[in-house]
């Protein structure tokens, strides 16, 4: 019986395994093979479908259909490996499964970049699957009994443990490059490696921020919230905003007219580095409020909110809130969508306005249009509060999938002038982006005219958040260089003359990278927030506190 018991398992056993390393194959990149990763990480392969392979087993109690389930689920991460990897340059990690949740609560984000029919035809391919091997694999129980079928079973399992924990004991640490990290452990071993990293990983000290103690010094500096100097202060995140122009010269010179209007105005703009490709908004979110750059997270900076919102730090909007400022954060999404609705009252803001404040008839295309939001800004500009209004905004418009939206031809006039039509494949998904991008400069015109006629003087800081997913343009044309545009403008002529002049570069950091354009400077995402306060409160404020900037960030 024994003997039996065993062969039944062996056969499932050395199939399912071989399969593992097929299914792994399909990962594009695909990572070095097997003889080239060491013994570690093999074992932690290895390791992984033993323990999977056994427990999957001990609830099934069929191995066929054990089999046959864990290659599905291991089929579905790497088909999430390369929808990612394809669209944001980053293979899939362990704290990707998460978002495996958030597809069901908000499945127009990511189901339509897995692909709707594919997702379809695998949910009913499980169905059949698993209503099959109920019906004909015959359970091992009911054949050998309970304490044979256990044992066998729970020796699977425990041996893969163990050899999962030896493998993982022996590895080289991880590069939190989740690129190089694929490539040199593979599959199984990297998803190991990421999460027991994690794991072990601390959450930043308060005093890494160069937002800490802050508050103490605006107070003994004597400035008072009605002091009429202090200026309403809007920082926008424009989803997915960057200038296109350099990259694909068809592309018409007007599109943003406001932006360049802006741009030449402006006490400060340039390139920002940022943390985040195509999407991962949070990360490039987090740096620019909290002051820290990827660095200072370690294994968390893949979704810094998570900590966010059980450890609080130091950030922009609770300076300004330390400061006497009515702090108020907009998002025309759900407020639950990464936490948010627990992080943002963790950074200082006092209101958090999310979609319920906004009407259907807002919405421009897919999503809460641009100038919806900035109604709403304006609203808040004119209102009776005696205190300087520090605004936040995280716009949508522009957040992708495109593809799910049809070109315009009636539009092609103010960004396509050359394009044919019907548009190629190529042009069809940058199409939509460059309407919507229109609607972001517009916003920023609003904006200005709204800083404008408040009683205040007024500070804009304008940013985007990382390039938009456009791989069929990128494959085409080549991909963009990841960065974004950023620029800090304010209402008055007078600090804008000498923002010119001076430049918060002289400050603090005289060797930094410059054009030699008055006003232009690159900088990195964690580095804006820091440049926006400067701009708001002037140098004599901050320089005693701010001594160092944070090291500049990594593309990941």
């Amino acid at each position: 019986m024994t003997a039996s018991l065993a062969t039944q398992l062996f056969w499932p056993l050395l199939v399912g395994l071989a399969a593992t390393l097929g299914c792994e194959a399909l990962l594009r990149p695909r990572p070095q093979p097997l003889w080239r990763r060491g013994i570690a990480a093999n074992s932690v392969h290895l390791g992984s479908w033993l323990l999977l392979f056994g427990l999957f087993v001990l609830v099934l109690t069929r191995p066929w259909f054990a089999v046959i389930f864990v290659l599905s689920l291991q089929l579905v991460v790497v088909q999430s490996s390369n929808t990612k990897s394809s669209t944001l340059n980053e293979p899939f990690i362990c704290h990707d499964f998460e978002y495996f949740w958030d597809a069901i609560l908000h499945p127009r984000l990511y189901v339509p970049f897995f692909g709707t029919g594919l997702a379809i035809a695998a949910i009913a391919a499980g169905a059949v699957a698993i209503g099959g091997f109920l019906y004909w694999e015959p359970s091992l129980v009911s054949q050998w009994g309970g304490p044979a079928f256990l044992l066998h079973a729970g020796v699977l399992a425990l041996l893969g443990a163990v050899l999962v924990a030896l493998g993982w004991r022996a590895l080289a640490p991880i590069t939190l490059n989740p690129v190089d990290d694929m490539d040199r452990l593979g599959l199984y071993a990297s998803l190991w490696a990421y999460g027991v990293a994690l794991m072990r990983s601390a959450p930043p000290m308060p005093e890494q921020s160069p937002f800490h103690q802050l508050p103490e010094k605006l107070a003994a500096s004597g400035q008072k919230p009605s002091d009429e100097a202090l200026a309403n202060v809007v920082l926008v995140q424009s989803e997915s905003f960057f200038d296109p122009r350099p990259w694909y010269p068809d592309i018409a010179d007007s599109l943003l007219t406001h932006f360049d209007t802006t741009r030449a105005e402006a006490l400060q703009h340039g390139e920002l580095s940022v943390p985040a490709w195509g999407a991962n908004t949070v990360r490039t979110e987090c740096a620019v409020l909290t002051g820290l750059a990827p660095s200072a997270w370690g294994p968390r900076q893949f979704n810094p909110y998570r900590t966010l919102s059980r450890h609080p730090l130091p950030s922009l909007a609770s300076t300004f809130k330390a400061a006497g400022y009515r702090t108020v954060c907009i998002h025309p999404y759900p407020a639950s969508f990464y936490m948010r609705h627990k992080v943002i009252p963790q950074l200082g803001f006092e209101t958090f306005i999310d979609i319920e404040s906004f009407e259907s008839s807002d919405r421009q295309g897919q999503y809460i249009g641009d100038m919806a939001v900035a109604r709403k800004v304006g609203r808040l500009l004119e209102d009776g509060d005696n205190r300087p209004l520090f605004v936040f905004v995280i716009t949508m418009e522009n957040h992708g999938p495109l593809h799910l939206e049809a070109p315009v031809q009636e539009n092609l006039a103010t960004a396509l002038p050359t394009a044919p039509w019907p548009l190629p494949t190529h042009l069809r998904d940058l199409a939509v982006y460059l309407r919507h991008l229109g609607e972001a400069d517009r916003m920023l015109d609003s904006l200005k005219r709204a800083l404008n006629a408040a009683k205040r003087p007024g500070v804009l800081g304008w940013y985007g958040d990382h390039v938009p997913i456009l791989p069929a343009a990128y494959q085409y044309f080549s991909p963009p260089a990841g960065t974004t545009p950023y620029m800090l403008w304010s209402t008055s002529s007078r600090q804008r003359v000498k923002g010119q002049a001076e430049g918060p570069t002289a400050a603090h950091e005289p060797d930094a990278p410059s054009t030699g354009q008055p006003g232009q400077r690159a900088l990195a995402a964690s580095e804006l927030g820091v440049q926006l306060f400067e701009q708001a409160f002037g140098h004599d404020i901050s320089s005693d506190v701010i001594k160092a900037e944070p090291e500049p960030q990594e593309q990941e």
